[in-house]
């Protein structure tokens, strides 16, 4: 039996009505997800320059040199003792001599535990034990 144009006519303005509602909810859900990621950017430039000032700070506490400070910062970032001398235009042995200078400063023995103590900074007492 054929279906009455009502019917049909009925259909036709649930599956507009539904498309439309369907656009709304998501225009709306991406716009919620825009605010989020802006609001997460802004986080990430704090957090990222509170990094900065604290890097900062443990540098100018450990007495360190305006080349040792620029070569910590090289050897944080990971770059190489071959890396660092490139940059710098200085050769390997000022490179080591410089980090050798900026462990014993800042009281540790390597590159893993200067970067263990910015770690330990920023994660502060989250990695305490409940």
């Amino acid at each position: 039996m054929p279906t009455s144009w009502m019917l049909y006519e009925l259909m036709e303005i649930s599956a507009a009505l539904g498309l439309v509602v369907g656009s709304i909810v998501s225009a709306m859900a991406l716009r919620r997800a825009h605010k989020r990621r802006q609001r997460l950017e802004t986080q990430l430039k704090a957090a990222s320059g509170a990094f900065m000032e604290m890097l900062n700070e443990k540098l100018d506490e450990w007495g360190l040199t305006p080349a040792e400070q620029d070569v910590a910062l090289f050897a944080i970032k990971g770059f190489s003792t071959r890396e660092i001398s490139e940059m710098r235009n200085t050769s390997e042995g000022t490179i080591k001599a410089q980090t050798n200078a900026i462990y014993r400063k800042a009281g540790v023995s390597g590159r893993p535990q200067l970067l263990s103590l910015f770690i330990d900074d920023l994660m502060g007492d989250a990695l305490v034990a409940e």
